[in-house]
């Protein structure tokens, strides 16, 4: 979800990294469990009560609902949406659909959050490069991501992939910081000048999230306050994951693991 709030940059240890790992290990499996359902006539709403149910399932809490009035537990974003789209019993999916799920949870306090794109049935090939490039931006972004960088470095990374198919980046809404509070600082845009921003440390930890376009960079926000479209009316890509920063460099958090922190 990428909306970031002021604060302080804070440094996590690796107890608390531990916990996070078993939040994103929660989400990376309902991602899985999400991806089997997505077929024409599912429902948007339908996912939303599947996520909701795995995540208290697993003892932990929804991110999203309810965060700044947000009404549901999963964004899911269908085509020229962008991010922040609202679940609806009635909005189904159809095929040749672009679909972005976002999701995040909390477990015992600590935060997690990804999101991934995925096409329902087949899509034109330049539809599909959009959702390749996006997630190629987003591990770019993440290799880029190691102590003694600075922020610009991870934006210029992400960037670049865009540039390299003529895609619009979306610039208004960025990762950022994260861990007993979803949004925490700093802002993690994804376009940047290499050298340029704060300077990476061990322990801070990261969401990490493009939003590329197929055609400008331009969006607006709905009358319902949340989903975000392309002024165009372009389709629209978005990957996510929560990675920790190491002195070897950056542990991505929101993988299913077969062992998990308790």
């Amino acid at each position: 979800m990428g909306i970031s709030r002021a604060g302080t940059v804070t440094i996590k240890r690796a107890e608390e990294i531990e916990k996070m790992r078993h939040a994103g290990a929660i989400l990376a499996s309902i991602l899985e469990r999400l991806r089997a359902e997505l077929r024409p006539g599912q429902t948007t709403g339908a996912l939303d009560q599947l996520a909701e149910r795995l995540i208290r399932d697993a003892d932990a809490i929804p991110s999203f609902k309810g965060y700044r009035g947000f009404p549901a537990s999963i964004c899911t974003s269908i085509n020229d949406e962008v991010v922040h789209g609202i679940p609806s019993p009635t909005r189904r999916l159809a095929d040749g659909d672009l679909v972005s799920v976002d999701i995040g949870c909390i477990w015992r306090d600590w935060h997690a959050d990804c999101a991934r794109t995925w096409a329902i049935g087949l899509v034109p090939r330049e539809v599909q490069v959009l959702v390749d490039a996006t997630r190629r931006a987003m591990e770019a972004g993440i290799a880029a991501a190691v102590p003694g960088n600075r922020l610009g470095d991870v934006g210029a990374a992400i960037e670049a992939v865009a540039h390299e198919h003529g895609f619009g980046v979306v610039r208004p809404f960025v990762g950022h910081g994260i861990g007993t509070s979803m949004h925490e600082e700093p802002q993690v845009p994804n376009y940047g000048k290499p050298g340029s921003g704060l300077r990476i440390e061990p322990g801070m930890c990261f969401a990490i999230e493009p939003m590329f376009n197929l055609g400008g960079d331009d969006v607006y926000v709905e009358d319902d306050g949340w989903t975000v479209r392309t002024v165009d009316g372009s389709l629209s890509a978005h990957f996510e994951n929560t990675i920790a920063l190491t002195d070897d460099g950056p542990d991505l958090l929101t993988v299913r693991r077969v062992e998990s922190a308790a």
